[in-house]
């Protein structure tokens, strides 16, 4: 796919690297490095336990403790010990990949080199910048939040969540009042139904475009001066991952939190 002036586009599908196997994409095998790097990362601060952690301990410490915190206020202390084996490590692959898309070589190196000098199929691709894996977390999460709503609440609980009236109703109100929370319950389902797409194209749709800046830009500057036409958009795509890897895990945090939230004026007012 070509922009205009001949310019080679950043195409929305991954490449495949294999005939044989085709689900092995230049994106699959970026989002497994970033697999290997969480692995590493893990392996390096569990390798030599201490006490008193110094070194590459403390460093990898202080990165869990503040994820945990983090979450933790989000969602309260229990929710986050159920659920922070999640959160933690989906934060952790979406910012590693995010990261791993902006190394030089990464959608640049490759096979396939046009008379441009663009390489059609790159070695690696951002591991975002491929739809199938923002929503194949996505869809993880939706499947998660149905098994940690309904084992909090239990199915009752969590059906009257989503439809039951919120407070104390008595006479011709209440009724009024079921049937007006039936059809709110009704537009949350849809709202829940939705949540997964949009989960998945917003993080693909902003680490795409971001790659597709970039890769626009550098045919603006020439052979030798491509990389300085796209510096500047390099340092913001450095703060798009961090902030991406954020508000997916932060939304998902805030789906579960509002779902198991329990009401507890009534409880407060007998006291």
């Amino acid at each position: 796919m070509a922009a205009e002036g001949g310019h080679h586009a950043l195409p929305k599908n991954a490449v495949q690297l294999s005939e044989s196997l085709p689900f092995i994409t230049n994106s699959y095998v970026a989002t497994w490095l970033a697999v290997l790097v969480i692995i590493l990362f893990c392996r390096a601060g569990a390798g030599k336990l201490a006490m008193v952690p110094k070194g590459f301990q403390n460093f990898a410490e202080w990165v869990v403790e503040s994820l945990y915190s983090f979450f933790a206020g989000v969602l309260g202390d229990h929710l986050a010990k159920r659920t922070f084996w999640f959160f933690g490590s989906v934060f952790l692959l979406i910012i590693i990949n995010n990261y791993l898309g902006l190394i030089p070589g990464v959608g640049t190196v490759g096979w396939d080199v046009g008379h441009d000098g663009h390489v059609y199929k790159p070695i690696l691709r951002g591991g975002n910048a491929d739809v199938n894996m923002t929503s194949a977390m996505a869809l993880t999460f939706a499947i998660l939040w149905f098994y940690w709503a309904i084992t909090e609440n239990g199915i009752k609980g969590f059906l009257a969540h989503i439809f039951a009236p919120k407070g104390k109703f008595k006479g011709l109100l209440l009724p009024m009042m079921i049937m007006i929370f039936a059809i709110v319950g009704v537009l949350e389902i849809v709202s829940i139904a939705i949540r997964p797409l949009a989960l998945s194209f917003r993080l693909f749709g902003n680490i795409y475009g971001g790659e597709q800046t970039l890769e626009l830009l550098m045919g603006l500057g020439g052979t030798w001066f491509a990389w300085l036409s796209s510096l500047p958009f390099y340092f913001i795509e450095l703060l798009v991952g961090g902030v991406q890897a954020l508000v997916f895990s932060l939304l998902c945090a805030v789906f579960l939190k509002l779902i198991c939230e329990h009401d507890e004026h009534d409880e407060s007012a007998e006291h």
